[in-house]
Formats: structure tokens, sequence, C-alpha cells
């Protein structure tokens, strides 16, 4: 079990500095010119040669990229004096020449250019409203995508297992985006008098006392909007591994003893059934992260995807940089444990490692 987890982390660490590289490659092939975005286009030519010297962009591009690594590295290499410790929050662990030391620290996602305020506190302050909506998002996909796969397998092949594998192929086939659009639309909108809805507003506000606090029903719809395609596939899975208990040898000797309906559904069905969705709606969640990005936008929550967007629009790289790499580092952490999941619910995968 060791070794499999080891091979899985070190996967893992390969596929995130892969994605580091093609991140910093793509914002890097762009024609902008950082040290004009952080002084003005008005800046004169000393300014812009000290912040291009500052942000290491006199430097060749390999040299930039190694010198990214070293930022987002939790044990890099920095120099050993006052300004370095402010500016990476580092503990020392020995020193490597008179001033350099090699050190544990943070991951160093730089500074805004726009703001100039660390690209991590700017990740921290939209986080959690981004995980709010996800967490309400597959919240709701979970409970009604279950709900209808157990009615849709007991009533299998009636008018109501139809419609609703209809629907779910209808839900998986659609963006969220356009759920978005089309659900703002119409009960934001068009019937905002009846609904009590509304398109935009955020997650947040500020009461009469100044404290922010949640907006309940601005959730309503980007939750649902969000959850739409993974209700379709939880709804699928729970179906078709309802379909596959019912007809185990023990479902029939429990209703063989008498047991109700209701007890051979829940206490002996469902709970075999459900091993394969709880590891499906756990890998769903990053994706949910990610899906986050355009559905914040148009409902105005600031969260993740609404700063990456924002911070593109602006040609914020580092902030759009920061993003794309907190996301990805999700997806990769989060299918890391899933792995784990699956060799502790089934030997024969670590085995088989």
């Amino acid at each position: 079990m060791t070794k499999f987890i080891l091979n899985k982390f070190f996967y893992g660490v390969l596929v995130l500095i892969g994605v580091i590289f093609v991140i910093f490659a793509l914002f890097n092939i762009l024609p902008v010119d950082p040290a004009r975005l952080t002084l003005g286009q008005r800046a004169d030519v000393e300014s812009v040669e000290a912040i291009n010297k500052e942000l290491g962009l006199d430097k060749p591009k390999y040299v930039q990229f190694a010198l990214y690594l070293n930022d987002l590295s939790p044990i890099a290499m920095h120099y050993n004096d006052a300004a370095a410790q402010e500016k990476y929050h580092y503990t020392k662990l020995f020193n490597v020449s008179s001033e350099k030391a090699l050190v544990i620290k943070p991951p160093y996602l730089r500074r805004s250019y726009q703001t100039k305020e660390d690209v991590f506190d700017i990740l921290k302050r939209a986080l959690p409203q981004t995980i709010i909506l996800a967490f309400a998002a597959m919240l709701i996909a979970s409970v009604i995508g279950i709900f209808l796969g157990v009615i849709a397998a007991v009533k299998q092949h009636s008018w109501f297992d139809n419609l609703a594998m209809s629907l779910s192929v209808l839900g998986i086939s659609v963006p969220s985006y356009f759920s978005a659009i089309v659900l703002g639309f119409i009960f934001g909108i068009v019937l905002n008098k009846y609904t009590g809805l509304e398109q935009t507003g955020g997650l947040t506000m500020i009461d009469d006392y100044g404290n922010e606090v949640l907006m309940f029903k601005n959730l309503i719809l980007p939750a649902i909007a969000l959850g739409s395609r993974p209700i379709g596939i939880i709804f699928q899975l729970t179906r078709s591994t309802m379909l596959d208990v019912l007809s185990q040898d023990y479902i029939r000797t429990a209703k063989a003893k008498g047991l109700s309906s209701v007890a051979v559904l829940f206490k002996h069905a469902l709970r075999n059934a459900l091993n394969p969705v709880v590891t499906a709606i756990s890998g769903w969640f990053a994706g949910l992260l990610a899906g986050a990005f355009f559905v914040e936008v148009i409902f105005d929550i600031k969260g993740l995807g609404y700063t990456a967007v924002d911070a593109l629009q602006k040609f914020d790289f580092p902030v759009a940089m920061g993003t794309v790499l907190f996301t990805a580092s999700v997806f990769i952490i989060m299918n890391f444990l899933v792995d784990i999941l699956y060799a502790v619910l089934d030997p024969r995968i670590r085995i088989g490692k």
C-alpha cells in the first residue's frame, strides 16, 4: 500500500510540474509588457528596466521558469535577508552560502500587476465563495441524482424511468454556463417578481452592522446550474448500480424472509449501491471548482472563476496563472485521494500496481 501511494504521489508531482510548464509557456508567449502594466504606459525607461529586473524578466525564459518553480516549491533556495523573509515568509533550514539559504515556505504565487497584492491573499479571499457554490451544487446533485436513480431502478422501463433517462442525457450534454444563462434569464429576470431571485448580486452582502452575511437565495440558481451535469451522471450511476444490486441473491433472500420493500431497498440495496456513487461524487468536486468559472461570471459571484476572468481581461497574469494553477492542483489532489480511496475499497487495484 505504501508503494502504491508513493507511486501515485510521484505521478501527481510530475503532472503538476507539467501543468506549471504549460501555464508558464502560455502566459509568456503573449505580447504583453508586465512592466508597463505595473507602472502604466507613460513610465520612463529606467523605471521599466527596474521592474523587469525585479520581476526577473530581463533573464532568459528558461531562467525565468526556474525562478518560477523556485517560488512555487515549498522547499526552495532564497536570499537570507530580511527583505526575502518578509516576501516569502519562509523558515530557514540551513545556509547554502553566505547570501543564500535552503528554506521551507508556502508556495509564492507572486503579486498582482494591478493591485500589488499577493496573489495568495487574493485567492484566499475568493476561495470561500467558490467552495460554498461547489458544495451547494454537489449537495443538490447528490440528493436529486440518488433519489431519482433509486426510483428509476425500482420502476425500470416505466414512463418515469424513460423520462428521467432522457432528462439526464440532456443535463449531461448541456454545458454549465448555458444552463446558467437560461436559468438566470428565466427565473432571475423574466419571472423575478414571482421567484424573488436575482441573476446578479453575489453570495454575500454587508448588513446594517457592517457584517458580511451569506445570501442563500442568491445561491439557488447558480448551484442548480452548476449541478445540472453531475445530477445526470449521479442519476445514471445510481440507477445502474441499483439495478445490479437488486438482481443479487441476497436481495431475493431478504425478500423471501419477509422484510418490507422499504427495508430491502434502503437497508440492503442502497447501502451496497452507494460505494461507486460516493467515489464519483468525490471526484466530481474538483470538476465543479473548474466548472464554476463562467457560472460565477454570469451570476456575479466573486469566486475563483470571476477572479480569473477579471484578471485575464486586465492582463493581470500572476493572478490568472495563480488561479489556474490552484484549480489544477485541486484536480491533482482530488484524483490522488480518489485513487487511494479506490485502493482501500478494492485491494486488487493496489496489488495490480
